[in-house]
């Protein structure tokens, strides 16, 4: 092939995607966090980190939910407090939990720690044998079920004390938390204890609970779904369903999923279906729970100190 006679074009004329302009900024000392935000570049994950920083902000303002979704890394990995801490200055109106976060949370509250060495105690059967956890728990989940609540009500409210504990503050707060299960998933299940009914029961009425509280997302509100790959992108597709079926708008929201990988079902239930033929954005930013969520905080916080 001979290239001699190929067309080209001038740089002015072709653009770019990419410009000077939108580079990272040299981080300058003593400028804080606010600094550090700014100084990232304006390209792919950092202009959408700002963008979430700024939705849920705006969430916040115009007082429209701001719902957290998260899988049981979330706790495991410290960052109750932070989640608590936004919660008191109105950057959370509501928790959602799949059942490894409502243990590992329910076990900080009973015990200070969480999480076994599943490899150690898997040969001989002991994985998910903690009496206190599979007892105090579905002790809680049948008798909040007798009395007509939700998983995440009745467990935080049998907690007498619980620094550190999510469900423990938010119940404490009145802020409502629900516990989104499938039985077999989680330890208590094989508890003695365990009522089937009970579980299923309380789990679905927190479903119809989270239901209500998406109904508060349209025209503005921000669902962040933060370490579940499953459970919660399956649950929240289907509150969003049900919602626009029982004719509630729901329309320009904003969604998230930060989790340390991208997997697809928060890709496509949580990023994208629901924002489609009704507006909203959604967005998909990768890092360590440990690390993104208490930056996100931080930049939150620095936005309305």
């Amino acid at each position: 092939m001979d290239f001699t006679k190929l067309k080209t074009i001038g740089l002015t004329e072709r653009g770019g995607k990419v410009k000077r302009e939108d580079f990272a900024r040299v981080y300058r000392a003593g400028s804080g966090v606010a600094g550090l935000i700014d100084s990232l570049p304006r390209i792919l994950a950092g202009d959408s980190f700002r963008s979430v920083v700024e939705a849920i902000a705006t969430a916040r303002e115009k007082r429209r939910a701001i719902l957290w979704g998260m899988g049981g890394h979330v706790i495991k990995c410290g960052l109750a407090p932070v989640l608590l801490d936004l919660m008191e200055r109105g950057f959370a109106s509501g928790f959602a939990m799949n059942g490894s976060a409502a243990i590992h949370d329910y076990e900080i509250a009973l015990a200070g720690h969480t999480s076994e060495d599943v490899e150690a105690v898997l040969p001989d059967g002991r994985f998910g044998a903690a009496e206190e956890t599979g007892r105090e728990m579905n002790l809680a989940i049948a008798a909040g079920d007798r009395e007509g609540l939700g998983m995440g009500e009745a467990l935080g409210r049998s907690l007498a004390s619980g620094d550190g504990s999510l469900l423990f503050g938010a119940y404490r707060h009145g802020t409502p938390v629900t516990v989104h299960v499938a039985i077999g998933t989680d330890t208590p299940h094989t508890h003695p204890a365990a009522d089937g009914g009970a579980i299923g029961g309380a789990s679905h009425r927190d479903f119809r609970l989270f239901c209500t509280l998406v109904t508060e997302l349209d025209e503005g509100g921000v669902y962040v779904n933060v370490g579940s790959a499953v459970l919660l992108p399956e649950v929240f597709l289907k509150a969003v369903s049900a919602v626009r079926n029982l004719g509630h708008p729901l329309a320009r929201f904003t969604t998230v999923n930060l989790d340390f990988l991208q997997h697809y079902r928060p890709r496509v239930n949580v990023v994208e279906r629901p924002h489609a033929q009704s507006g909203g954005k959604g967005y998909a930013i990768t890092g360590h729970h440990e690390l993104m969520l208490p930056l996100l905080a931080a930049a939150l916080i620095e936005k309305h100190s």
